[in-house]
């Protein structure tokens, strides 16, 4: 059979097995065994043990349940209280006003949970209560909310990262340099556009509070310290070179109970209650991680990576209009998965393609991320429009359109990055392997 045929056969098995429900990671072995026993003349047993051992054996995975598991314990704690009451001082006199602690609360959080769906229920659960009692505009509220949340799947630690480093092999604390700036320009975009939106409509953003003195306000910023604290244990171990990401991890959660501890949240309920949301999230991961792993190897059994590779570069696509063909493939793909399911179920495929058109791994991965923080905010299976339509119990279409100008920008900062790739390359190249 030509490796067209069988590629359509094996799209056709893998869409209609996720389109029935059944576990993103049975699936993905489900097509491999399917692939190895239809089209190869290799063991299936030995590949199949073999692989998912090596695959849930990686010392680079022991980094992401610890991360997890630190934001499990913020998401228990006072954080995002804290946060509000150490940024709202500062941002009185800013167009937009407290909109801005939305975004930036969001980017803070995100330098310390490693989640997208994490970020938008902790900051939400802040900030909707706040912003609303104040009478914010539900549209601005939403959509800063929904689009900075995604700063979760970016800004180091992220979790998404540690998965696509360990998929391609790529080097994990390289990898979160590497989205340390294009985090930066995505918070300098909303941040931006929420001060243009509110010169243009100053009516609708409330009158400040009371102007607070110097001094009040650097008490009350006092609240931020631990937070900061936290932040710099954990991403200046890794930056400075003193840590690798995983001992990094067991740094942050180390410091998040301290932390936690500290302000009065910890106790048996929520320790557990953190150790068991870790668990069963770091499970889900590294069963996907498995199930995508022993694909890739089937792939390579029955040559269809090859293939397409060959294929990809026959037709003479540029790099430019090939990043553009896959940004449309991700973010559909993203309207049905997660994630983390997308970048697993795909790498094994793209990454010869994308090494055949030069493209540096190193950049594709922040590229994807991005791509990947577009689908997070687009129906029908947008994770933090679902988060947020919990938080606020609107309508899922109401909180997508509101997300709208969010998902506009992130292409912009996507574009960005493809015609100045300097954006992502330029610390890792400083810093070093």
């Amino acid at each position: 059979m030509s490796e067209l045929g069988m590629t359509l056969i094996l799209l056709v098995a893998l869409f209609t097995l996720l389109g029935s429900g059944i576990w993103v990671a049975f699936s993905l072995m489900s097509v491999g065994m399917l692939g190895m026993v239809l089209f190869t003349e290799a063991p299936l047993g030995d590949v199949l043990a073999t692989t998912v051992w090596g695959a849930s054996n990686s010392w680079s995975l022991a980094a992401l349940p610890l991360f997890i598991w630190m934001g499990e314990i913020l998401f228990r704690s006072r954080l995002s209280e804290d946060m509000f009451t150490g940024l709202s001082p500062w941002l009185t006199h800013l167009p937009g006003r407290l909109l801005h602690v939305n975004i930036l609360g969001c980017g803070i959080f995100a330098a310390v949970s490693g989640s997208s769906a994490a970020t938008a229920a902790t900051i939400g659960k802040m900030s909707i209560p706040e912003l609303a009692k104040r009478k914010y505009p539900e549209s601005m509220l939403i959509g800063t909310l929904a689009g900075s949340a995604t700063l979760g799947l970016l800004i180091p630690p992220s979790i998404i990262l540690i998965v696509y480093g360990v998929a391609t092999e790529q080097s994990i604390a390289r990898l979160f340099i590497g989205g340390l700036l294009p985090g930066l320009l995505l918070v300098s975009l909303f941040i931006g556009y929420v001060v243009l939106w509110s010169l243009l409509n100053p009516s609708r953003i409330p009158a400040g509070e009371e102007s607070l003195s110097l001094l009040t306000r650097l008490n009350r910023s006092r609240r931020l310290i631990p937070v900061i604290l936290l932040i710099a244990g954990v991403i200046g171990s890794i930056y400075s070179g003193i840590a690798s990401p995983t001992d990094a991890a067991a740094v942050g959660v180390v410091l998040s109970l301290l932390l936690s501890k500290y302000t009065g949240s910890l106790n048996l309920r929520t320790f557990f209650d953190g150790l068991m949301g870790a668990t069963k999230t770091s499970c889900m991961i590294a069963f996907i991680l498995a199930g995508a792993a022993f694909l890739t190897v089937a792939m390579g059994f029955t040559g269809i990576p090859r293939m397409l590779a060959i294929w990809i570069s026959e037709m003479q696509l540029s790099p430019y209009a090939l990043l553009g063909a896959l940004t449309v493939f991700f973010v559909i793909l993203g309207c049905f998965l997660d994630g983390i399911s997308v970048v697993v179920l795909t790498t094994s495929v793209i990454m010869p393609m994308v090494e055949q058109a030069g493209i540096d791994p190193l950049w594709f991965g922040i590229f994807v991320v991005i791509v990947v923080e577009m689908s997070q905010i687009t129906p029908p299976v947008g994770f933090n429009l679902f988060v947020i339509q919990g938080l606020t119990g609107l309508n899922i279409l109401r909180v997508a359109y509101a997300a709208i100008p969010f998902f506009l920008l992130l292409m912009v900062a996507l574009v960005l990055i493809v015609i100045f790739p300097a954006i992502v390359t330029v610390l890792p190249n400083m810093m070093g392997g």
